[in-house]
């Protein structure tokens, strides 16, 4: 009696919180998934995930190593690197010719962490933050896990998926937002807004008191046009960027964040609780990689022949809508043709085609099954033998 007294005892102190009750992020079980076929000696075209095929910068790894040597890493400041701070200080006064303090950049454990410091810093539980469909899973899943409260916001092929100052008002007419996260160049989308539809949109929080934040994650990845930064508009606009894509250093889990100046202190004083300061071997080889341009622009000249030869050859093979592609290395594809459930769509095409993509579910809870995501930072020569493949299976 007693025993089973003390097994029901432990089980509910087992019991995870309900905070925790997020969905997957979907594209790890696709992984998986590639990886059991590989196991079993097939060969996989990987297309599922957002992650370069190149390695980081040399001057990257040249500074690590060098660091290495030398032996000691130890912690840094909470709000990174002196250097560091101040060279990605310079880098938006040489992209975006704009001025931006040192003081007011904070080195990040990657994009995640600089979302979850942001978080922290702007809302309390139960805030309604606006974030757009089809978007980042995991926007969604941390604001959730965190307390907030996601506002699905729809984008239309009217707007080119991306977010208008009337829809954010007007999802804040009926109930207020205290926030609204914005993604340009967009993951799955590849869509980009222009200066002026940036600028539109801020003006519109702004007018109605909603804190904006800009992911930047796939900045210097921009093929249609160049690239706006919300920090060249508004002091008071929160902007997130990490040196995973442009940079190629996405397990180095290294990022960055331009803070509102009364934040800065607020957002020092989490990162010293939840984590005292970012990986040192990291910093340093972020710093470096700044010096890798020549080298990063060459891999982005890639990204732009593989968006080539799937915007060529995809409709070729039968898949003929997809969103715009203006940015970062992802195609969304329309899949409603052929399918109304893409998750099972994109597993038949894993397991036939052995070709690797992530479902729209992932993305977009609302309209998703019709859509599959393609990441093309991989090679040239992958991604043509991936449109062979697709032709193949479809015909």
């Amino acid at each position: 009696m007693l025993e089973s007294t003390l097994r029901d005892r432990a089980k509910t102190l087992l019991t995870a919180s309900s905070r925790s009750d997020v969905p997957p992020f979907m594209v790890m079980d696709v992984m998986a998934a590639a990886a059991r076929i590989e196991a079993a000696g097939g060969h996989v075209i990987h297309m599922e995930v957002g992650q370069p095929a190149a390695p980081a910068p040399k001057t990257a790894l040249a500074a690590a190593r060098l660091a290495l040597d030398d032996g000691r890493i130890d912690y840094t400041s909470a709000l990174g690197i002196p250097s560091l701070r101040a060279r990605i200080a310079r880098h938006y006064r040489d992209t975006y010719g704009c001025s931006v303090e040192p003081e007011r950049i904070v080195v990040t454990t990657g994009s995640s962490g600089g979302f979850i410091l942001a978080f922290l810093a702007m809302f309390e539980p139960g805030d309604r933050v606006a974030v757009t469909v089809p978007g980042y899973p995991p926007y969604r899943h941390i604001l959730t896990a965190l307390g907030c409260e996601p506002v699905l916001i729809e984008t239309t092929s009217e707007t080119r998926h991306a977010l208008t100052g009337e829809a954010l008002l007007a999802a804040h007419r009926k109930t207020p937002l205290k926030g609204v996260l914005v993604g340009s160049p967009a993951n799955p989308t590849g869509t980009m807004m222009s200066r002026e539809a940036l600028t539109s949109l801020m003006a519109a929080a702004e007018s109605a008191g909603i804190r904006f934040i800009s992911d930047e994650i796939y900045h210097g990845l921009d093929y249609a046009f160049p690239a706006v930064s919300a920090a060249e508009l508004s002091p008071q606009a929160l902007v997130i960027n990490s040196f995973s894509k442009y940079f190629c250093m996405t397990g180095w889990r290294v990022g960055w964040m331009v803070v509102p100046e009364p934040l800065v202190r607020p957002i020092e004083r989490l990162q010293q609780n939840l984590s005292i300061s970012v990986p040192t071997l990291s910093q340093i080889a972020a710093e470096a990689a700044f010096e890798g341009a020549a080298e990063m622009e060459a891999i982005k000249r890639g990204y732009q022949e593989n968006r080539r030869i799937l915007i060529d050859g995809l409709p070729k093979a039968g898949l003929t809508n997809f969103l715009p592609a203006d940015g970062a290395f992802y195609l969304y594809a329309d899949v409603s043709q052929f399918t109304s459930d893409s998750f099972e769509f994109a597993s038949r095409m894993l397991e036939n085609a052995h070709v690797a993509a992530t479902p729209g579910v992932d993305f977009d809870p609302i309209h998703g099954r019709a859509f599959v995501r393609f990441s093309y930072a991989r090679s040239s020569d992958e991604m043509r033998e991936a449109v062979s493949r697709i032709a193949r299976w479809l015909g």
